[in-house]
């Protein structure tokens, strides 16, 4: 099987050494996405809300730009600094991700790059 990289401008560039994304057969694994807003290269201000709204506007650019979209995500990982913060994400979440939904993990880490409070990743078919 081969491996494609995804790229898109309307999600945050890479801040290493790392894709946004890899393609391979059916199957898209996206790496983690931060709260950068494209446009500016910051993480907004403002409530956990605010920046898991742009967490997932990032995810479903990458799912777009490989040809798939959020309701074909089977997978998520969720990262969070502060695990007070789950159930105001989970507002937000709901709100991408429709029943059935993908299987989840939610953890609170240590830190996150760039001082970020959110960081989440997905698998999606393609």
């Amino acid at each position: 099987m081969s491996k494609i990289t995804i790229n898109t401008d309307k999600a945050p560039a890479a801040i290493g050494p790392y894709s946004q994304a890899v393609k391979t057969g059916n199957m898209l694994f996206t790496s983690g996405q931060l709260p950068i807003d494209p446009a500016t290269g910051k993480i907004p201000e403002g409530s956990i809300e605010i920046r898991a709204h742009r967490v997932f506007k990032n995810l479903a650019a990458i799912a777009e730009e490989a040809g798939t979209n959020l309701d074909k995500a089977v997978k998520t990982t969720v990262y969070l600094a502060d695990i007070k913060d789950f159930a105001a994400v989970n507002t937000v979440y709901a709100e991408y991700f429709k029943a059935p939904f993908p299987a989840r993990s939610a953890f609170q880490v240590a830190a996150l790059p760039l001082g970020a409070d959110i960081e989440v990743e997905a698998i999606f078919e393609v």
